[in-house]
């Protein structure tokens, strides 16, 4: 189930490096959710993983510091009342939060500078504006 990493979707998660804990669940379920456990928190070590190469990893502690426990990540669900359900959810968390902390970072932007016809346009639109204002004032000028 945790080993379905589809491209762009977050790297391949080894199953034997996930831990799985399950717990009782809020919300809705009525008394069905006093007796299951149908919250679940999936682990991964992420300094020890194998799915991630070393500038990932890298990256990914470094981004993920504020969520980690040492350097473990865990990731909870207890969106609907099926386990089976919030495993795929928990799953699908914890590959989408490392995706995004292992992506390689944005190219830096490239200063450019406005044309000239669009400064001219800028300048005229503000000239217009001002007309239009100056225009409604109530100044006479006798």
């Amino acid at each position: 189930m945790a080993d379905k990493g589809a491209a762009g979707r977050g790297p391949a998660l080894p199953e034997a490096e996930l831990t799985w804990r399950f717990s009782r669940s809020g919300g809705p379920g009525g008394q069905h959710v006093n007796t299951s456990d149908t919250r679940v928190s999936v682990s991964l070590d992420v300094a020890a993983t194998s799915a991630l190469t070393g500038r990932q990893r890298e990256r990914a502690l470094e981004r993920l510091a504020g969520r980690l426990r040492g350097t473990v990540l865990t990731v909870t669900a207890s969106d609907t009342r099926s386990q089976a359900r919030n495993r795929e959810l928990a799953a699908e968390r914890l590959r989408s939060a490392l995706a995004a902390a292992c992506a390689p970072p944005p190219r830096e932007r490239r200063a450019t500078r406005p044309s000239r016809a669009a400064e001219r346009r800028r300048v005229e639109g503000k000239r217009r504006r001002s007309a239009l204002k100056r225009s409604r004032s109530c100044r006479s000028d006798d």
